[in-house]
């Protein structure tokens, strides 16, 4: 095999290796505290006897100065058109808590296959003085029958001082 072949080769499979992992962007809104990031998943089909599921976690320790740690924020999937599909769920995390939001299909209103995205949004810590909140986040398809894992989307997350770690994202503050 000749070297130009191997590194294209190499290159095609870092490409399709990278495009597993879940794309985010973080956006602020506005330029007053508090900030509200984003967590953006990709588009990903779901079938008929499938559901979707966003899990989102806090990472974070309650604070050495007494603050509890606690995020708060929206779960909402998203279809092909750009509507909310069901109703958005909140949610409150403390420290070390998760919390699941489920979309059946059968929710979708779609008959046959269809296309849909999740999007994480949340209230980021203003200051140090601030709950201590380190979401992390993960996009999920399984058989609603079985409970078999079908697309496991994860690794983005993250509104606290410092690096995300592994597959993290921390906003600076």
């Amino acid at each position: 095999m000749t070297i130009q072949r191997f590194l294209f080769a190499f290159l095609a499979l870092g490409c399709g290796v990278s495009g597993a992992f879940a794309q985010y962007s973080t956006t602020t809104t506005g330029s007053a505290a508090p900030y509200t990031p984003q967590i953006n998943f990709p588009p990903v089909g779901l079938a008929t006897r499938e559901t979707a599921q966003i899990n989102v976690a806090n990472l974070a320790a309650n604070s050495s100065s007494g603050t509890a740690a606690s995020c708060t924020g929206t779960i909402t999937f998203i279809d092909a058109a750009g509507a909310t599909v069901g109703s958005a769920s909140t949610f409150t995390v403390t420290a070390a808590q998760t919390y699941s939001a489920s979309l059946p299909y059968t929710s979708t209103g779609s008959a046959g296959r269809t296309v849909i995205r999740g999007q994480v949004t949340w209230t980021a810590p203003t200051s140090s003085t601030s709950a201590p909140c380190n979401l992390q986040a993960s996009f999920e398809t399984y058989d609603t029958s079985s409970g078999v894992t079908h697309l496991l989307l994860g690794g983005a997350g993250g509104a606290q001082r410092g690096f995300g770690g592994p597959g993290g994202h921390q906003d600076q503050l």
